[in-house]
């Protein structure tokens, strides 16, 4: 079982069916990009310097070259962090990670919450968090991710 630590708790990340079919609906329609601009997607430890958080999104698109290290990443070295909301988990996804990955310089979040039903993108990430929030978007309506990715990802199965 996984952990990570969210404002200085340890906290288990657990993931049911349901969730892990969002995942794999957004890496099957992501696989082309990833190919095409050498990113590697996994849940590896994306870690908060002078937190001593340490977050494991449900998946993140790095760089390949940096994926081949051992250690945590930081989130401005994603190119893509994706979240999936669970009854347990929704409002730390969409509060604190929310603000933190926009702190921490990720910038691209894509917050797909199972409980709304819908999904919103947050991008150009600041002191405070995101500052460009688009969505939420209904389930099956077309999101569309853009550079380096500059696809319109399909919610129709999520």
């Amino acid at each position: 079982m996984d952990t990570e630590t969210i404002e200085g708790v340890i906290t288990p990340v657990m993931y049911s069916w349901g969730h892990q079919s969002v995942i794999d609906v957004i890496r099957q329609q992501l696989r082309p990009s990833q190919e095409t601009l050498d990113l590697c997607a996994g849940r590896g430890d994306l870690e908060l310097p002078g937190t001593g958080d340490c977050y494991v999104p449900d998946l993140a698109y790095v760089p390949d070259e940096l994926a081949r290290t051992e250690g945590a990443l930081l989130p401005d070295q994603t190119l893509l962090v994706v979240e999936a909301t669970s009854a347990e988990t929704a409002d730390t996804d969409r509060i604190v990670k929310r603000r933190r990955y926009g702190q921490f310089g990720a910038p691209l979040y894509l917050l797909v919450d199972r409980q709304e039903r819908s999904c919103t993108l947050f991008s150009e990430p600041g002191e405070l968090g995101y500052t460009r929030v688009e969505g939420p978007h209904p389930f099956g309506v077309a999101v569309r991710l853009p550079e380096p990715f500059d696809v319109d990802l399909d919610t129709t199965r999520f």
